[in-house]
């Protein structure tokens, strides 16, 4: 079987490094163009680049893939160079393009996407982060069908995973990013066998909204158990955050506390060796064990007391 497979972040790497190791037929790879990232800004490709790069297969990078865009000569260029591709099936990970009607009708058996989330819950583009910020047991991968909704095709394979008390999106990610990668193997081989059957999605679907860093900032009016899951989901991107002294400071990892107290929310309760840094919330408290200062180093919070005095102070 030939794929044509779309996809941009390191999630989408990890499928494209199953589907070569079990000796799939790879004539095209399309990532989003290279973007400029670190201090200098020079441009960087994508992980799904690097891996195609590295093992001699094609790689294209439109811009846009809608004809009637901003972009139509780009978006005609790869339309046609879909075409001439031959290929049964187009696989597409965390591509970040929309994909028109026009190329999901170019594939011979369709476009099957990887989806971190137990659809229909969270469509869209943070599932990771959602799940972990709202408290949720358990997430998955959908194998699904792509149509022209968000996330909405019936569905083709589902695998389920427990979210750990300390999973953060980080960790998280690459236990998915592994299983979605298993799991497209396994229905890719099921499509050749002809035993692939597609449900349709259940009723109840929400939305992952896409992470903004505004949402970074930390609102200790809320209960510890929120703030806690909001540093996990937020770990490591944006980096969830407050202000001390007009200082921000990110807070990597945290726990929270039963705690009855008098204090204003923000209030530090204590900051010492012993305690670590313990702050007052709208319910609880929330006990933070590695932050960070702008243009240093993540530290535990013992050596970050070191440079950083906390003691009678208070997060806003």
């Amino acid at each position: 079987m030939k794929i044509i497979f779309a996809g941009t972040p390191e999630f989408a790497a990890v499928a494209l490094e199953a589907l070569h190791a079990a000796g799939f037929e790879i004539p095209l790879v399309l990532t989003q163009p290279d973007r400029p990232a670190g201090r200098g800004m020079q441009l960087h490709a994508s992980a799904v680049k690097q891996f195609a790069l590295a093992h001699d297969i094609p790689v294209a990078q439109p811009i846009s893939l809608r004809l009637d865009g901003k972009y139509p000569e780009v978006a005609a260029e790869a339309h046609a160079l879909l075409k001439a591709t031959p290929h049964d099936v187009m696989v597409v990970a965390a591509y970040g393009l929309i994909l028109p009607q026009s190329v999901l009708d170019i594939p011979p058996r369709g476009c099957i996407n990887i989806h971190a989330s137990l659809l229909p819950r969270w469509r869209g583009a943070a599932p990771i982060h959602r799940a972990i910020e709202s408290g949720d047991a358990e997430t998955g991968v959908t194998i699904m069908q792509m149509e022209l909704g968000l996330d909405t095709g019936p569905m083709l394979a589902m695998q389920r995973l427990p979210i750990a008390a300390d999973d953060t999106t980080a960790s998280l990610h690459d236990k998915l990013a592994t299983l979605g990668g298993e799991m497209i193997v396994q229905t890719l081989r099921q499509m050749e066998q002809g035993d692939l059957h597609a449900v349709p999605q259940p009723e109840g679907a929400n939305y992952a909204a896409k992470i903004l860093k505004e949402e970074a900032t930390l609102d200790f009016t809320q209960s510890a158990e929120q703030l806690a899951r909001k540093i996990r989901a937020f770990n490591p991107f944006p980096g969830a955050a407050a202000t001390c002294d007009g200082t921000l400071i990110k807070f990597w990892h945290a726990e929270a506390l039963p705690a009855s107290n008098q204090l204003l929310p923000g209030q530090v309760i204590a900051a010492n060796p012993h305690d670590g840094v313990i702050v007052a919330c709208g319910d609880g408290a929330l006990r933070v064990t590695e932050l960070q200062k702008p243009g240093g180093k993540r530290l535990s919070a013992v050596e970050f007391l070191k440079g950083f005095a906390l003691e009678d102070k208070r997060f806003q």
